[in-house]
């Protein structure tokens, strides 16, 4: 897919790609830290949001969650893009609405769901033009997962890795090098994580915790915000038997690095290295990982009390 450029930015001037990749569960009634970042990134009051709930088995309802959590931001176009087929990827005016987005928000469900029905229609062209010409495009929960080069599909959950537990499907491609994992230290995902780079450790894994953001500027400088943390898992220098090693056996991994950076971290993605960090003492949130139907359920209800 080739990058395209918006024809209003002056040639020779350099756009800033931006990403807030979020790890599900995000707070939607009290600070609403890191989707006021959305929409700050996006424009503030000026902004005009697109929301695609496709992954979700919700959509109408989650929708209507994040449609009340921007209003309250004072954003007031706010465009719903739904296809329910790859034939309705195709539909003129889903397109249009993206074409003029300043942010695309993808939320949390199943990201299998997202790879069948986007990855690879023109909505998933929109987006990458969207991207290309300086949108911010945000994803949350399964809407994380997607944005990467390789999405993990399915796995296994826990803390031992373990061989072909966990399987790897297309994504979007709008950060490439990276494998991103979501609800990380509430599911406790680092053995599926880990399994995966170890058998691929050219790439990068990098799992976020709930209501937490990397933000990340042309897919290397990462910034960290919330109220969890990031962390980066470089295998690039580390052994492991993955070639070798039956399924379902543990997996030896000798010599991984793991990065954890919480809110005020930046960390070079290419260089794999912490850049800066400042002490921003976040406020800590009380999160019981609850299914994304059920958060998608609970944050419908509250919101219309």
């Amino acid at each position: 897919m080739t990058p395209v450029t918006d024809s209003a930015v002056p040639s020779g001037e350099e756009v800033q790609r931006t990403l807030l990749v979020i790890g599900g569960a995000e707070d939607k009634r009290r600070r609403v830290v890191v989707l006021k970042r959305f929409v700050r990134l996006a424009g503030g009051k000026d902004a005009r949001v697109v929301v695609i709930p496709t992954a979700s088995s919700m959509a109408e309802e989650a929708f209507e969650v994040y449609q009340s959590v921007f209003g309250r931001q004072h954003v007031s176009d706010i465009s719903l893009v739904n296809p329910q087929s790859r034939q309705e990827a195709s539909d003129p005016d889903l397109i249009e609405a993206i074409d003029n987005a300043t942010g695309v928000f993808v939320t949390g469900g199943n990201q299998l769901k997202l790879g069948q029905l986007i990855v690879g229609t023109p909505v998933h062209e929109a987006i990458t033009r969207a991207y290309h010409r300086g949108a911010v495009i945000s994803g949350t929960s399964a809407g994380a997962s997607v944005l990467s080069q390789f999405m993990i599909s399915m796995g296994e959950e826990g803390v031992v890795p373990r061989q072909r537990v966990s399987q790897v499907s297309a994504g979007m491609g709008l950060l490439p090098g990276v494998i991103l994992d979501q609800h990380f230290g509430q599911r406790t995902r680092y053995a599926r994580l880990l399994s995966l780079i170890a058998a691929s450790p050219s790439l990068l894994g990098v799992g976020i915790d709930e209501d937490t953001a990397a933000e990340i500027i042309n897919e290397r400088a990462m910034s960290v915000v919330g109220s969890g943390a990031v962390y980066v898992v470089d295998a690039r220098a580390a052994v492991s038997d993955a070639h070798e090693a039956r399924r379902d056996a543990p997996l030896m991994v000798s010599g991984a690095v793991v990065h954890s950076l919480p809110f005020g971290a930046t960390f070079d993605l290419q260089a794999a290295q912490l850049t800066d960090f400042v002490e921003m003492h976040s406020e800590v949130a009380v999160v019981t990982s609850p299914a994304d139907v059920h958060d998608t359920a609970n944050a419908a209800a509250a919101l219309r009390r």
